[in-house]
């Protein structure tokens, strides 16, 4: 188990610097020691609101300033451009929003809507209204983990043991699946560029 005394020293920096990229996982798990009463709520929301406006004001103008050279260089974020930009299209604002949201567009998001060319002046606003509604969600998510955590675990012994156990097959079965994805996904792009066999 995590030392309390640990987390409490450096789990609001651990939280900065988790909104400040993807954050996901560090605002649940901040969520959780906030009900276990390790860190106060309201802190760990608050850090995660300025963290998360600037790491995705950071990556805005990363994508404003060097977007066309950065796509050139990078296809997988290429990739990413069309689902962005109907969003874009659609409501500039509610992009900024929406892509703290969508699994896999927390950094290539911001990147793309500043090579997009929306309005700094919009994104800032949206953005920050963005952390607002998606900290108190997520860290509100741990929080009734730890809540609903604290009641199975009285009722059920040995429950805490079984769900650890579980939670390594998960992960080392994801690990395994994404590893086997990314190897077959590499044969089919060497086939397609492999050149046709002589007299065909």
């Amino acid at each position: 188990m995590l030392d309390q005394q640990l987390v409490h020293d450096w789990g609001y920096l651990a939280v900065a610097a988790g909104a400040f990229a993807e954050g996901e996982t560090v605002l649940l798990a901040a969520g959780y020691a906030a009900r276990a009463g390790w860190l106060e709520l309201w802190r760990v929301i608050a850090v995660a609101v300025v963290a998360a406006s600037a790491g995705d004001q950071f990556f805005f103008w990363i994508g404003r300033l060097w977007g066309a050279a950065l796509l050139r260089r990078l296809p997988r974020l290429r990739a990413q451009v069309e689902r962005v930009a109907v969003l874009v299209r659609a409501r500039p604002g509610g992009a900024v929003v929406a892509v703290r949201f969508l699994y896999g567009l927390r950094i290539a998001g911001p990147v793309l809507i500043g090579a997009a060319g929306v309005s700094p002046l919009r994104f800032a606003l949206f953005n920050v209204l963005g952390a607002m509604l998606w900290a108190p969600l997520i860290a509100g998510l741990g929080w009734g983990f730890g809540h609903a955590w604290e009641h199975v675990s009285q009722r059920l012994p040995g429950f805490e043991a079984g769900l650890f156990v579980l939670l390594a097959l998960v992960l080392g079965l994801s690990w395994w699946l994404r590893r086997l994805l990314a190897w077959l996904a590499a044969r089919r792009r060497a086939r397609i560029a492999a050149p046709p066999p002589d007299g065909r």
